[in-house]
């Protein structure tokens, strides 16, 4: 039988550490998943608050229920709270009750306009920099500052 490498599926295996920590050799690679803080090497696990397909590996070997280990944020009872207050769609523009000093009030444009090209990094300097001399530099040889080891005189003469 002739098999394409495309079409080869490589398959999981989970190795048990503990009880809640698994590794997950998965296509060359390894994950580390950690069921008890719900955590996955890979970092999907704990950004979407989802099994990875790692933990669902961990989980399907382990038969435990995958919902037990997702947010409550993606189960039902939360969608249907965020259903559950009221909304008041607004009336008609021309029904709407505007205070005069807001009615009245003027709002223009900014009065710079961004120079163009790519905005220039600015980093605030630790006090220890805000301290220091400009362009200082030391010699490496004495240890001196305003020279360098070339124009060194404290350096010991060859014979």
């Amino acid at each position: 039988m002739n098999v394409n490498a495309s079409h080869v599926k490589f398959t999981t295996k989970v190795v048990p550490s503990t009880e809640y920590l698994h590794t997950v050799k998965d296509e060359g690679r390894h994950y580390t998943v950690c069921l008890l803080e719900r955590k996955c090497s890979c970092g999907q696990f704990q950004v979407d608050e989802l099994p990875s397909p790692h933990a669902w590996d961990v989980l399907k070997r382990k038969f435990l229920m995958p919902e037990d280990y997702c947010s409550d944020y993606y189960k039902p009872k939360s969608v249907v709270m965020t259903y559950e207050v009221l909304v008041y769609p607004l009336p008609d523009q021309n029904e709407w009750n505007i205070p005069a000093h807001i009615s009245e009030e003027v709002v223009l444009p900014p009065k710079w306009k961004r120079p163009p090209g790519r905005p220039k990094k600015k980093r605030d300097k630790l006090f220890s920099e805000l301290l220091q001399k400009k362009n200082q530099h030391s010699c490496s040889i004495c240890g001196q500052g305003g020279h360098n080891k070339r124009t060194c005189r404290n350096a010991p003469h060859r014979t």
